[in-house]
């Protein structure tokens, strides 16, 4: 299913619900990044990771929205492998390249408790769950 008007503005009601919350530029990313992949590819499953790498590529999923990333690049090491057969662990949009005191900022906003004392694998994680906690309600 297209996820761009025929002007090639994001549907809202096609747009998950993370992105929905987010900014038009992560909109219209995921959106035309998928319908590209749509019609390449054939595949819807394959298409919504390609529109999710896309968004990956420059934004960060802070609680239920995505943000702008400071520096554009992979976010993790599935990210950074490219291609279908990419090894390495996903972040689930935490950008785990950022450096710990980033991570430290985003962890503050998002309340993470102890997160003086974590280290940087351990703010990603922790993000990571408080990400989850905060889509699930």
């Amino acid at each position: 299913m297209p996820k761009t008007t025929k002007g090639g503005k994001p549907k809202q009601g096609e747009l998950p619900s993370t992105l929905q919350r987010s900014d038009a530029k992560a909109q219209r990313t995921f959106a035309k990044a998928h319908d590209s992949a749509a019609e390449q590819y054939g595949s819807e499953e394959r298409a919504h990771r390609v529109a999710y790498s896309a968004v990956k590529h420059g934004f960060e999923k802070v609680g239920d929205h995505w943000e702008p990333k400071e520096q554009k690049g992979p976010s993790d090491e599935l990210a950074e492998g490219g291609g279908p057969r990419s090894s390495g662990r996903s972040a689930e949009g935490v950008d785990a390249n950022a450096s710990k005191k980033h991570l430290l900022d985003v962890a503050r906003r998002l309340d993470v408790r102890g997160r003086s004392t974590m280290s940087k694998s351990e703010l990603v994680e922790a993000i990571k769950k408080e990400n989850r906690r905060v889509r699930g309600r």
